[in-house]
Formats: C-alpha cells, sequence, structure tokens
C-alpha cells in the first residue's frame, strides 16, 4: 500500500491532496481553512485535513510529490541570465527565492512535530504535473494535453500527447513569453490589482467591442509553430524587480506592464476610477486576443496529431469563455477540464505523476470534485444548540426535514424567488462552488443577479452567475452539449430560452454552466429536479457560499454568512434555518 501527499506550495492557492494507491482520497485549498483568499505558503492545514481523510500519519506517507522542481529548465535560465547580463541578480534571486526553499519536509516536520516523515520528496516540473493533473484523471486513454498560465519553472505553456499514463511532452513556451501575464498585465490595466481577478475582465468582455484588438496583436505575436510571444516592450517582468509575495498570507504580484502599453491603450485606470466604454472595449480585445493565440496553438496540435481529444489546464484553462468553444474554433470534439485547472490543481497532478513514475496504473476518471471535508448531523446539530439565542434574535426558525419534504420545500422556496445557502456533504475542490457549498436563487427572475450582487455578494454589478442544470436538459436549453461538471465551459444559451432564465444569461447570451448528474451528486440533482417539476426550469441560479471569502468550509462559516447576510435560507444537510420574513 502506497500513500502519495501532493502539494502545491510557496505559491498562490496552496493545496494539499493524497493518493492511496493512486486512488484520490481527499484535496483541499488552504485558502478554505486559513479563511484567506489565494493563500500562499506551506499548505500545513490542507495537509493535516488530508492525513485525517486518510486515516494516516504524516509518518505513514511514503512519498511527497511537489508541484515545482527549480532544476527544471536550467539550461534555458542559465542562457537568458547570460543574456541579461545587467539584470543578473534579479534572476538568480528569484531561482534562489524558489521555495523547495526550505524544503517541503522541513516546513512538515515544524508542522507536524509528533510525526516523522520517512519517505521521499519528488520534484515535480510545473507544467509536467498541471498536465497530469487534466491528462490522468480524464476519460481519455490517448489525447492531446495542454497547459497554459503565468509561469512555473521558468516556463508558461507546454504541450504534448498523454497516451495511457505517459505523458509526452513536445513543446513549451518559456520565460519572458506568456500568455497568463498578457492577461493579468491588462487585468492590471483595467484597475483589477488583485492576484486571480482575471475572471472580471472575462465578466466585463461582453459589455465591450474588440475596438482595441489590433493592439493587442502588436503584444502578443503568433508564431508558425503554434506557439506564442510578447513585444516585451510593454512589459516590466523580464528586466524589472517587479513585487512579488509568496509567503504565507494572501498573493501579490506588483504591476507588470510598462508605461508603453498607455501609449497603446491609453491611460490604465486607477481602481476608483469609474469603468468606462473604454475599459470595457480593452476587456473584450483582451478576451479576443487571448482566444486567437489560444486557438491558434489548439488547431496546431490537432492537424500535427489527429487526436479527437483534448485535456487542457493551468491557470488559463480557468478562461471558461475560451474553454466553450473548443468543438466550435478547433477540430476537437472532446474536452476535458478538470475542477482544480489552476495552481490548486497541480498537487493531485504531482502526485499522480509520481504515482505513474513508479508503475502505478491509470485510476478513476474524476467525475466530481468533492474531495473536501463534510460534517455530520450532530456537528450541525451542537453548532445550532450552542447559536440558539443569536438564531432566535436574527429571527430564524429551525427545523429538521426528511429529505422528500427537504428537496420539495426548499425547490418552492427558490421559485417564490428566497435566496437559499446550501451546504451538503463534501466540500468541492476548485474554485467554484458545485453545489454543497453554494448560494442558490431562482434562474427565471430578472432581478435576482441584483439582488445577490447587492444584498448577499457585495460585488461588481457585471458579473454573471451560473446555471446548475440537469444534464439531459442540456441541449434544450444551450445551443452547444457536453458535459461541464466543474462549471469550466460557457456555453451560448438558446434564443428563445433566454428570456425564460434571464439571471442566468449573460449579457451576450451565454451562461457558464455546471451539469448535475445523480451519480455524481445525488441531493443537489434531487433538488434541480425537484424545481424542474414546479417551474419546468431544469436548473437553479448557483453562486459560490461566500461574502468577499474564500467558500465557506465548516457549518459555523456557514451559519455566520447566513446571519451577517441577507439570505433567507439556510440548509445544512437536513437542517432547516429559515427567516420569518424573508426579503421580496
Amino acid at each position: 500500500m502506497s500513500l502519495i501527499l501532493g502539494l502545491n506550495a510557496f505559491h498562490g492557492d496552496a493545496s494539499a491532496c493524497i493518493l492511496r494507491d493512486g486512488v484520490m482520497i481527499a484535496a483541499a485549498e488552504e485558502e478554505r481553512f486559513r479563511r484567506i483568499k489565494h493563500w500562499a505558503g506551506f499548505p500545513s492545514e490542507a495537509v493535516r485535513y488530508c492525513l485525517q481523510a486518510a486515516g494516516a500519519s504524516l509518518s505513514d506517507v511514503d512519498h511527497i510529490a511537489l508541484n515545482q522542481d527549480g532544476k527544471a529548465n536550467l539550461a534555458r535560465k542559465v542562457a537568458f541570465t547570460l543574456k541579461q547580463r545587467p539584470e543578473m541578480a534579479l534572476v538568480l534571486e528569484r531561482l534562489r527565492n524558489k521555495h523547495e526553499r526550505a524544503g517541503a519536509a522541513d516546513h512538515l516536520a515544524r508542522a507536524f512535530p509528533d510525526a516523522k516523515f520517512k519517505g521521499r520528496v519528488h520534484a515535480v516540473e510545473h507544467h509536467i504535473a498541471h498536465l497530469s493533473s487534466a491528462f490522468h484523471v480524464s476519460p481519455f486513454e490517448e489525447a492531446v494535453v495542454v497547459s497554459v498560465d503565468g509561469f512555473g519553472d521558468f516556463a508558461s505553456a507546454a504541450w504534448g500527447v498523454g497516451r495511457g499514463t505517459r505523458i509526452e511532452v513536445e513543446g513549451r513556451v518559456h520565460f519572458p513569453h506568456s500568455l497568463g501575464i498578457f492577461y493579468q498585465a491588462i487585468t492590471q490595466f483595467i484597475g483589477f490589482p488583485h492576484y486571480g481577478d482575471e475572471y472580471k475582465v472575462m465578466g466585463l468582455a461582453p459589455y465591450g467591442q474588440p475596438t482595441y484588438l489590433d493592439a493587442m496583436r502588436r503584444i502578443v505575436r503568433l508564431l508558425p509553430t503554434g506557439a506564442f510571444e510578447l513585444d516585451l516592450d510593454y512589459f516590466r517582468h523580464h528586466r524589472e524587480k517587479i513585487d512579488y509575495q509568496w509567503e504565507d498570507g494572501s498573493p501579490h504580484v506588483g504591476s507588470l506592464f510598462s508605461d508603453r502599453l498607455a501609449s497603446l491603450l491609453g491611460p490604465a485606470r486607477a481602481g476608483d476610477e469609474p469603468l468606462e466604454q473604454r475599459h470595457k472595449d480593452i476587456a473584450r480585445s483582451a478576451q479576443a486576443m487571448y482566444e486567437e493565440a489560444f486557438f491558434h496553438l489548439l488547431n496546431a496540435l490537432h492537424s500535427k496529431h489527429r487526436l479527437s481529444a483534448v485535456a487542457l489546464s493551468g491557470g488559463c484553462a480557468m478562461n471558461s469563455v475560451a474553454n466553450g468553444k473548443v468543438t466550435v474554433r478547433s477540430p476537437f470534439s472532446s474536452l476535458y477540464v478538470q475542477s482544480a485547472a489552476g495552481d490548486a490543481g497541480g498537487a493531485i497532478g504531482a502526485a499522480l505523476s509520481v504515482w505513474h513514475d513508479l508503475g502505478g496504473a491509470r485510476g478513476e476518471v474524476h467525475t466530481h470534485a468533492y474531495w473536501g471535508p463534510s460534517f455530520d448531523a450532530g456537528e450541525v446539530d451542537a453548532l445550532i444548540d450552542s447559536r440558539a439565542a443569536s438564531i432566535e434574535a436574527a429571527g430564524c426558525r429551525v427545523e429538521r426535514l426528511d429529505d422528500a419534504a427537504l428537496f420539495e420545500q426548499t425547490a418552492a422556496a427558490i421559485a417564490r424567488g428566497e435566496v437559499v445557502g446550501w451546504f451538503q456533504g463534501r466540500m468541492e475542490w476548485g474554485p467554484r462552488a458545485l453545489g454543497n457549498r453554494s448560494i442558490l436563487g431562482d434562474p427565471r427572475r430578472g432581478d435576482m443577479k441584483d439582488i445577490l450582487n447587492l444584498k448577499i455578494k457585495r460585488r461588481e454589478s457585471f458579473r454573471p452567475f451560473a446555471p446548475s442544470v440537469l444534464r439531459e436538459a442540456v441541449p434544450d436549453w444551450f445551443e452547444l452539449d457536453g458535459d461541464v461538471p466543474f462549471m469550466m465551459q460557457v456555453y451560448p444559451i438558446r434564443m428563445e430560452r433566454r428570456a425564460t432564465i434571464a439571471a442566468v444569461t449573460h449579457v451576450d447570451g451565454t451562461g457558464r454552466l455546471q451539469t448535475v448528474t445523480a451519480a455524481a451528486n445525488p441531493r443537489y440533482h434531487a433538488l434541480i429536479t425537484a424545481f424542474h417539476k414546479l417551474t419546468g426550469v431544469p436548473m437553479v441560479l448557483n453562486t459560490s457560499f461566500n461574502e468577499n471569502e474564500p467558500v465557506v468550509c465548516t457549518p459555523v462559516e456557514a451559519l455566520d454568512c447566513f446571519l451577517r447576510t441577507r439570505m433567507d435560507r439556510l440548509v445544512m444537510g437536513n437542517l432547516v434555518l429559515s427567516r420569518t420574513q424573508p426579503h421580496a
């Protein structure tokens, strides 16, 4: 029996997972325990949870797989350093700051002083971990595999072919060229400075026109090989010391674009300035440029390999708008993107890469993302008892329902326009709430988006909400059909259906859907089925259970979020808290 602990450490979205004989037991991001978004550092609490879920101690672990390898692409690093001699100190400092840095084993020893790790630590190249995280849990025995992100181990992209347990990497894009850096720099330029804000640009883009696309083509150049490069005059990251913060806490990246970008696009927007049409047009143009480069690469890879399937990974694989067009704008007919496509998912990829290098066989396909902590009815009851006074003061009643009544009454509440906190089973792995840590609403209500944005989520009004839809209903409501279990693709909603589900239809007529099956999540499926029976609409609006914080993990976090916002109903397992006077 073999236990492998996979880690994404010393980077944003720190995380851990654990495999027993190649089978996933548990996985979680550190932010869910630390309560700091995109937490960077060593994922000690995620490790603690994974060991507990496996019924193991640190001394039982045979292998630790870390999704970075300071020796990877070393020749490229040295060549770049010699070429950029005036900036040699900058590059050498980056290399010294690699946090194999203090050593994973040393961090584990400090976090778990009562147990001794006796196994072996494996350094897995960043992009190999990404590729493994997508292909080795996909349904494909053979597929093109692609990883695109900011940077990891001196590369920003890698691609090749996966067959069985092996992945043959045939190409990379190296530092300083990066599609991820391009998109992040434009995100900063539009006035969204925080790590992970790129999704705001995706949400803003449909409100604009690609009027700056020619300018974007000067920034990103497409190469005959299918690869891409940047015009580095518009960037700082390759020649100046950028303020990177990868220590414990929220990650921070300093300004990536140079002053020359303003000469091309006009002045950058400060975060407190209003969003103008120009900023929306820049967002649309940046998304269009990303898609040009993305499909330029995919089409070149399909032309070379003639395979029907592609598996995507890396932070750029979170671009659900582009992902939704893969079967339309490329010859690929099948796509798989795992639920934690970004750096968190590197923990899985590192672990699986080591497992297969040791001769392990392919494991199960990941058709769901429920690898996090769960809490039983006794724990929920104890919490409610301990907080009885505050619950009563908030004007809430508490009741326990059997499954049939729970699904029927919750569906009816959603149909009445109530906002429901839905807390069930194991927490999701990855950034999306997928029906176990979700806030739910009626997709038919045109005002539901405003209710959620202003009274619950308190976020930008242009950001869309997602539909969780019964898998079998997808072709009746969307122009494309496919399995999208992790909300990683955006599909056009059928024209005749858009007015019916106004709350989940974005301004361009699309929706970032999650397909739901009884096999993957029977309780969520039962709830949506009850809503469908009541309303004729086979979906609910789904957004993450949080309020400008990481998605809730524990019952106490769910209760606190419910009480401090204007949610109408909280469902934890079969226990229901409902306000006596729900908002209109």
